[in-house]
């Protein structure tokens, strides 16, 4: 019996900070175990925060820790080139935002990548600056990336790419068939411009790859290296057949899953119960046999099975949920497994909707729907740390477990910056509007791109629904409005429906609610600051207000107060 060849792969590394005063390059490598190594590959990458750069070493490490850690949790249907691109594209969104943030320039986090995944019998290639990546075949050394540096003089140049340095991001990407043997060498300048080809040819006839790295570490040392020193070496030992196209297909043409009953088992999960059914989608609890332990399992809908923007969409959600880690929102799980079908598991939370609490508690105590909000706001904080709108915040997509921890769900809806908007699943002639009507920003309705005050719109109108049981506004949203029904709809303050809500707290919930995103909160944190402790701003033009809005339970009583004073003196009148 003859057994299938493997991928296999040898990996070191040598880095040294060199005259400089600390070390702002970055590598890293992960070999997975299967079926990772079948179906994602090996992953290797270097880094070179940009000298010059406010945070350079925190940007290189960014670079490959994104990466290799998101890179294994993009879906195993998407390609190579598609995995990479989205990953580095929202790591550059993220690292310009923070530069523009916290450091005000286009040089606050910036740094180079060159990174190559191993798969089947494909060496992808992605690389954006001046690192380097070369490759040693039978005794030949080529340079298969090209510097991305503009030269002015001998003395002065500068990068013209790099990650973290414009919005949009630019990679060169190329893909490479495989020969048993083939050594990647990849090197920041701190090495590769003090050591010639031919000296680096002769460097590479060294068997033991630590020993080789560094061995390059010190011979560009020794050639008076001014800069950090990094490499890593990637050698190939063993190749698999080629049989790349074969899995890709099956991976991207996994079936969709039957309509489920109980007592059905899919893979390592058992269907013990629906809990929700759409059009889109149905939901399911399940137990995970291997485990014991309940689990939410989301399938799609039998309808969309040859719909391909429906199916990205579906396993972009996936993807999603598995780059937050976080108490307040739902785990998406890993599976065991290679799949079946199509669908993901998140845990299992046992407790109710916030819409159901809503229901149970009207006009809920003031101090309980502050810890709530807090919670969720904490949650929503989460997703924009990670770049991420979650664009459908209602009560029915948030839960609130026995011990009443809150757990944000759903993530059909989530942005994820620096990717491209996948299409929407209704008709294409249709607005793309996010979230639910009484629930979405204004700028939803209107067509305009979404930002976290968007979120936090969301958050207020629960909010409000919570103190005042019911929408904050004097009529409902209706499909498809135009700027002219936000201009003349009526926000219906507090008072009017719970006058036990403090002035203070309508005043930060209408500022949350306002039409125009920019006159809305900067911040979570300055919303529910708000709602906790009374706004100076709102306590002086609480006093410019007439009693009866200010403080209608204090007008009621003065007015009890004269009516029975103006009945006793007409009294008087009569029969004294």
């Amino acid at each position: 019996m003859v057994t299938a060849a493997e991928l296999k792969a040898n990996v070191a590394y040598a880095t040294d900070k060199g005259v400089k005063e600390r070390n702002e390059d970055f590598a890293g490598a992960i070999i997975p175990d299967e079926p990772q190594l079948t179906h994602k590959g090996i992953t290797a990458a270097i880094a070179d925060g940009m000298s010059g750069s406010d945070a350079g070493q925190q940007a290189s490490q960014c670079c490959i820790a994104s990466l290799l850690c998101d890179y294994y949790c993009t879906p195993d249907s998407w390609s190579v080139k598609q995995a990479v691109q989205k990953v580095l594209a929202a790591t550059n969104s993220w690292l310009y935002s923070q530069g523009q943030r916290r450091y005000q320039s286009t040089k606050g986090m910036v740094s180079t990548l060159s990174a190559i995944v191993i798969k089947s019998t494909t060496a992808h290639i992605f690389h954006i600056g001046d690192s380097r990546i070369y490759r040693l075949r039978k005794g030949n050394l080529e340079q298969i990336t090209r510097d991305h540096r503009i030269w002015l003089s001998k003395e002065q140049n500068y990068l013209n790419r790099a990650i973290g340095i414009e919005p949009r991001l630019e990679v060169d990407y190329k893909a490479i068939p495989l020969e048993h043997g083939d050594l990647f060498l990849l090197t920041t300048d701190g090495v590769h411009d003090f050591i010639d080809e031919k000296t680096l040819s002769l460097l590479l006839e060294e068997p033991d790859l630590d020993m080789l790295a560094e061995k390059i570490i010190q011979t560009a040392k020794a050639n008076q290296s001014d800069d950090n020193l990094t490499c890593q070496l990637l050698r190939i030992d063993d190749l698999p057949e080629a049989r790349e196209d074969e899995i890709l297909r099956r991976h991207a043409n996994l079936p969709f899953p039957p309509p489920l009953k109980s007592g059905m088992v899919i893979d390592d999960y058992r269907i013990e119960a629906e809990l929700y059914a759409s059009k889109r989608t149905q939901i399911y609890r399940a137990l995970d046999t291997q485990t014991g332990k309940p689990v939410i399992l989301k399938t799609p809908s039998i309808l969309y099975d040859d719909d391909a923007q429906y199916i990205e969409h579906f396993l972009q959600e996936e993807w999603a949920g598995k780059r937050i880690n976080h108490q307040n929102v739902v785990k998406v799980l890993n599976i065991r497994q290679p799949k079946s079908c199509v669908y993901y598991v998140t845990e299992y939370v046992e407790g109710l909707t916030l819409r159901e609490w809503i229901k149970a508690y009207p006009k809920a105590d003031i101090g309980e729907t502050r810890k709530i909000v807090a919670q969720i706001a904490q949650g929503l904080r989460a997703f924009h740390r990670k770049e991420m709108l979650h664009q459908d915040l209602k009560p029915e997509n948030i839960l609130l477990d026995k011990q009443g921890a809150v757990k944000i769900i759903d993530f059909g809806s989530v942005k994820i910056a620096g990717i491209a908007e996948m299409a929407p699943l209704a008709n294409a002639n249709e607005p793309n509007l996010f979230g639910t009507l009484n629930y979405a920003a204004p700028e939803y309705h209107l067509g305009q791109a979404g930002s976290t005050q968007s979120d936090l719109y969301s958050l207020a109108v629960i909010t409000y629904e919570m103190l005042n049981g019911a929408l904050p506004f004097d009529k409902p949203v209706q499909d498809k409005p135009n700027p002219l029904y936000f201009a003349n709809r009526r926000y219906i303050p507090s008072f009017q429906r719970n006058p036990m809500v403090p002035f203070w707290i309508d005043g930060a919930l209408k500022k949350a609610l306002s039409i125009s995103p920019a006159i809305r909160y900067e911040a979570l944190s300055e919303f529910i600051h708000d709602i906790n402790h009374p706004n100076q701003a709102f306590l002086r033009a609480e006093d410019k207000l007439p009693l009866l809005e200010s403080n209608p339970l204090r007008f009621w009583q003065v007015l009890a107060a004269i009516l029975v004073i103006t009945n006793l003196l007409l009294l008087y009148i009569l029969f004294g």
